[in-house]
């Protein structure tokens, strides 16, 4: 999803919004409370935020500069530090998902028009133009922002992004080969909704 300078810095700094005005609804014992996520509570949803900034930050980086800065280094550095961050002291954790989110957000604005055009390796492994950075950090704080159970829904995203949002996932999932299934229940030709695999 190519959007630069169009939809998706600003869907970024929305939904970037929402979500740091969701955590500032909650109290540091609302963070020890579980979520959804299996095993992690709103600890580690504020953790994962801000150590993606961060992944997101090195991808920046690699655009600006040419040096390769991979996302994690391996997918249980991504684990370790979500672990870890969840376990810090609350006032820290809130300092530093703020501190993270703008400086992901000033790396980004300074980036080249050249730079933006540079190819980047997501944590998946796909290879894509700098332009999707923001995008992926949309996206992770949109959701999140809803996984926080702090009065946040989708109704509460700009319609524009669950769009968008809606066409990524289901894009992803019919590369998984959830597709067919999918098709059926959302054309209402099935009525239970089907079983599906993670997201990311």
């Amino acid at each position: 999803m190519n959007m630069f300078p169009g939809a998706a810095r600003e869907w970024m700094g929305t939904a970037t919004a929402v979500f740091l005005d969701a955590l500032d609804r909650l109290t540091d014992h609302d963070l020890d409370a579980p979520t959804t996520l299996p095993g992690w509570t709103r600890r580690h949803v504020v953790a994962h935020v801000h150590f993606n900034a961060c992944a997101l930050g090195r991808l920046a980086s690699w655009a600006a500069t040419g040096t390769e800065q991979r996302m994690y280094a391996s997918p249980d550095q991504r684990t370790a530090e979500i672990g870890a961050g969840a376990a810090r002291p609350a006032a820290e954790l809130r300092r530093l998902v703020r501190d993270s989110a703008a400086g992901l957000a000033a790396a980004l604005d300074a980036l080249t028009p050249d730079a933006w055009q540079a190819t980047v390796i997501t944590a998946q492994g796909r290879t894509v133009a700098a332009t999707e950075i923001p995008w992926m950090r949309a996206r992770e704080v949109a959701v999140h922002a809803v996984d926080l159970d702090a009065g946040v829904g989708f109704a509460d995203l700009p319609a524009e992004l669950t769009a968008a949002l809606l066409v990524d996932v289901i894009g992803k999932r019919a590369a998984a080969g959830e597709g067919p299934a999918l098709a059926g229940w959302l054309t209402g030709r099935t009525a239970e909704a089907p079983r599906l695999g993670p997201w990311l």
